[in-house]
């Protein structure tokens, strides 16, 4: 296995693994303020947009190239 290939995988792993753990802090802030369920939608629309647009990004330029 070369290093970039082990790059690419270990990036793809990190990252997923990064977006679950903000997903996890995103419910927990939710949960420990008190949001009710249209607060802890809000919070995952505003807070979860960068990295579900990082997502597609990703997606695109997988089908377009």
């Amino acid at each position: 296995m070369s290093e970039a290939e082990f790059s690419a995988i270990a990036l793809k792993v990190c990252l997923t693994g990064l977006i679950g753990y903000m997903l996890w802090i995103i419910y927990n802030v939710g949960k420990d303020s008190g949001a009710g369920r249209y607060g802890m939608m809000i919070l995952f629309i505003a807070l979860g947009a960068g990295f579900f647009s990082f997502v597609m990004k990703g997606v695109l330029q997988y089908f377009f190239s």
